[in-house]
């Protein structure tokens, strides 16, 4: 596979496992745009949240980004960074695919804030993986410094502004606990 991986674009490869992850979500019957009918830039928190190109989760997708590609450097950091980018596709797909399983929609309802949380469009989980696919590039550019003040930032400014981030929906998800989700449900 790392011969075959190495002589790909990083463009193909991206292109490549963000259709096919379309391809499922389509016959898993996910609607492709938000069931409004209309196509935003930003999907706000309530009916149009996961339903638009972005949103407030979209920051925790560029973290995907930069903790695959310092897991990947981490673990595999003689193998082609191509190869890494791709098993990073592999995994933020197969994640979009689960997150719109009913077993995980129905998860999110139980234990998080989003109670009225109904999945991703198509539209905006190959947002979130293509959005995965820059910070992983841009980790790959960045100095480790910079990376760090990035991840602070992009899980500080939604932990501000809608009390979630990617730290809080991981506990939530696998560990729920009432005192945060009354200090979420807050907001």
């Amino acid at each position: 596979m790392g011969e075959w991986v190495s002589r790909r674009s990083p463009l193909v490869i991206i292109a490549a496992i963000t259709t096919l992850a379309v391809i499922i979500l389509l016959a898993m019957h996910r609607p492709p745009i938000c069931t409004c009918g209309t196509v935003e830039l930003w999907g706000e928190v309530g009916p149009k949240q996961s339903q638009m190109l972005a949103d407030w989760y979209t920051p925790s997708h560029i973290v995907h980004g930069f903790l695959f590609y310092a897991i990947g450097w981490a673990l595999l950091r003689s193998r082609p960074v191509e190869l890494r980018l791709t098993l990073a596709m592999l995994v933020e797909a197969t994640w979009e695919v689960i997150e719109n399983t009913p077993m995980v929609i129905d998860r999110y309802r139980e234990a998080t804030v989003a109670l009225g949380y109904s999945g991703d469009s198509v539209l905006n989980s190959t947002s979130d993986i293509l959005v995965m696919a820059a910070g992983f590039l841009a980790a790959r550019r960045l100095p480790v410094w910079a990376s760090v003040i990035v991840v602070v930032v992009l899980e500080l400014v939604p932990l501000i502004v809608i009390r979630d981030n990617l730290t809080l929906n991981v506990w939530m998800l696998l560990a729920p606990n009432d005192a945060i989700l009354n200090w979420q449900a807050a907001a």
